[in-house]
């Protein structure tokens, strides 16, 4: 991207012969902003797909640690020549606690180190840093007497990159808990724990963890603090979550129940992931939900990075390309209730029976929650029945809170057009849409909310990425052009944030090793993660929204696509700036004239981000930054300036001003 004043534009107009050029006007009304932005806008979507939690940001590096997976020993094995799968047991106490019934008992028989242990492989390995501390964790029972237990970690190479051994000292006729803290002495992408039991005797173990020390915040059985990082640098509106199609389930006894995630860890119970085995090309099957990551932690990460909490509970209605299974109306009332109860965990008075839980989890001031999702990506008059009785009685309790409905899974249909009516004529709050579709789509659809009442249900413009044709797999997917036609499409959003008052890309993360959905924003690996095409367009809009938005015209008409060209602009009131995003889709580079029509006093120096590549070009491990953002300088004279947009580009231009 290049930007020129217009002295070095009239001298370089010889070598522009390639370029091509054109009269029109960009026009920034100034003075004039046609509606306000909501500090919502932009915000992230997190679902528990790809490994997105568990093998994710939850930097828990166990796998199975509870031995609650269907497959009770999945990933675990045996090793040393006196252990055998005959002295391991799983004991099943279901009836005594339905939330973590399975523990581990290991039978040994005068082992010494090195002859009986069990190994745990990890999340697809786990990602070990040199110097690094960790924080080994277990709850045991039965302890031997003499019971020595030691720890190693050991790299793709069977190489030891970390030790420590200690002997379990708590007695008594309860479940005791054990930690211990060791630093590795060697970085591993793919490494293995080996816990080696020396002696003889009976021992049962239960939540056997391994965390790093660098969590997000440094909070002990924390998040992951890379990960979390991408997020807090987008500087997000909000936190949608916990997805997504996991809080439908594949039938209503595998959705995702909040209070089951929430108090302490041993407590909460583990369910399938929903995507375990949806796609058959990338089945998962060991692909689990521990819920260490859970509700209360999802709004203490939204407090974390300033965004506001968006949860999404089940309706009553299982995934309806799953099973279609759902709550007859006259039972509903559980599932209402679960509404009401989480307002109160989120935002009551610790007097009250849920503000009081919350409070023992160590937050007692609220969560100040003030948006309620009900029901994701259902569809038909049966949710729309479901619907009217949420609303009755979210209303009637806690009127402060916006409530959002689904309008399906496409935007361009009868059901959606169905649900679109219903729900406005219920006066929803907020109303959902999402859209898979071509980079094309979005380009032709960059205009889509020109014409929506400005005075009706606000829209949430939930789930969206542009999915190019054609083989491309996973990563592969997140090219340039499809990032650029989102940015086009994000243009007409922030144009008509009268309407549009919240929206998020999604998915958000992916595992390399461990994905079933691609595109995502954000890819990541044991060791390291990067930021996609589609990610930097999202961080630019997200960290430069905005408080109001300013007419661009060209020939007194919106700027969606006319030479290729599509264009919004915002004043941040706060800030005191003008912000002006402009993308450029075709092959050519464009001169733009831009002008600036009011009383403000304009700083003479631009601020110029630019965004650019060939539409097939990618980011990787590897090569993170190949597309990415590049900051320069312009200079601005009077109130006019000439802007050059390279082929292919995303340009954001942001000004000054004083009164």
């Amino acid at each position: 991207m290049r930007i020129k004043n217009i002295l070095a534009f009239a001298l370089s107009l010889g070598t522009l012969g390639a370029i091509a050029q054109t009269k029109d006007q960009i026009t920034i009304k100034t003075d004039s902003p046609i509606a306000a932005i909501q500090p919502t806008m932009w915000g992230v979507f997190f679902e528990d797909i790809n490994f997105g939690a568990d093998g994710g940001i939850y930097a828990e590096m166990i796998k199975n640690r509870s031995f609650e997976f269907a497959k009770p020993l999945a990933g675990w094995r045996t090793a040393g020549k006196k252990i055998s799968m005959g002295d391991l047991l799983v004991i099943n106490r279901k009836q005594t606690n339905a939330a973590n019934p399975r523990f581990l008992r290991v039978n040994v028989n005068n082992a010494k180190k090195g002859e009986a242990g069990i190994i745990n492989e990890g999340f697809r390995g786990m990602g070990i840093k040199k110097g690094l501390e960790y924080e080994f964790t277990m709850m045991y029972n039965k302890l031997p007497a003499g019971m020595t237990i030691h720890l190693e970690l050991t790299d793709e190479q069977k190489n030891v990159i970390g030790e420590t051994s200690f002997k379990p000292s708590k007695t008594g006729s309860e479940w005791q808990k054990e930690s211990v803290k060791f630093n590795a002495t060697s970085t591993a992408q793919k490494a293995n724990l080996t816990i080696w039991f020396e002696g003889t005797g009976q021992i049962d173990l239960d939540m056997i963890s391994l965390f790093p020390k660098d969590t997000w915040k440094g909070r002990p059985q924390g998040m992951r603090a890379d990960m979390i990082q991408m997020l807090a640098d987008m500087k997000p509106g909000f936190i949608r979550f916990p997805g997504g199609c996991i809080v439908e389930g594949i039938d209503l006894e595998n959705r995702y129940q909040w209070k089951k995630t929430i108090g302490p860890i041993e407590e909460r119970q583990l369910i399938m992931n929903r995507w375990n085995t949806e796609f058959p090309h990338q089945n998962a099957p060991d692909y689990f939900q521990t819920f260490g990551l859970g509700f209360f932690e999802y709004f203490q990460l939204s407090e974390d990075i300033g965004a506001e909490p968006l949860p999404i509970l089940n309706c009553g209605m299982a995934c309806q390309f799953n099973t279609a299974e759902v709550v007859p109306l006259d039972q509903l009332d559980p599932y209402i209730q679960d509404a009401i109860d989480l307002i109160e965990f989120a935002n009551g008075d610790v007097s009250t029976p849920w503000g009081k839980k919350r409070a023992e989890m160590g937050h007692a001031k609220p969560f100040n929650l003030k948006y309620l999702g009900v029901g994701n990506e259902n569809w038909g008059p049966q949710y729309i029945e479901r619907a009217k009785l949420f609303q009755t009685a979210l209303k009637a309790a806690h009127p402060e809170v916006k409530l959002i409905f689904s309008s399906g899974t496409d935007p361009d249909s009868e059901g959606f057009r169905y649900l679109d009516k219903s729900l406005r004529s219920m006066n929803a709050d907020v109303i959902d849409e999402h859209y898979y579709r071509s980079p094309e789509w979005f380009l032709s659809n960059a205009n889509r909310y020109d014409n929506y009442d400005r005075n009706g249900s606000k829209v949430f413009a939930g789930e969206y990425a542009a999915h190019i044709p054609g083989n491309a797999t996973g990563a592969n997917k997140n090219v340039w052009g499809a990032a650029l036609a989102e940015a086009a499409f994000m243009t007409g959003l922030e144009r008509n944030a009268a309407v549009v008052n919240m929206a998020s890309y999604a998915p958000l993360f992916a595992n390399t090793d461990a994905w079933q959905w691609a595109p995502d924003l954000i890819w990541v690996d044991n060791l390291k993660v990067y930021g996609t095409p589609n990610y930097f367009v999202q961080k630019l809009f997200s960290s430069n929204k905005g408080t109001h938005v300013l007419s661009a015209l060209t020939d007194s008409k919106v700027i969606s696509g006319q030479d290729s060209v599509y264009a919004s602009a915002v004043r941040d009131e706060k800030l005191k700036t003008i912000i002006i995003k402009v993308v450029n889709t075709s092959s050519v580079a464009k001169v733009k004239d831009i002008a600036f029509d009011g009383l403000q006093k304009l700083s003479k120096e631009v601020k110029v981000v630019t965004i650019e590549g060939k539409p097939a070009e990618k980011n990787s491990f590897d090569t993170p930054s190949v597309i990415s953002p590049k900051e320069s300088k312009a200079k601005i004279t009077g109130k006019k300036m000439k802007v050059e947009l390279a082929p292919h580009s995303f340009t954001l231009l942001n000004i000054s001003y004083s009164k």
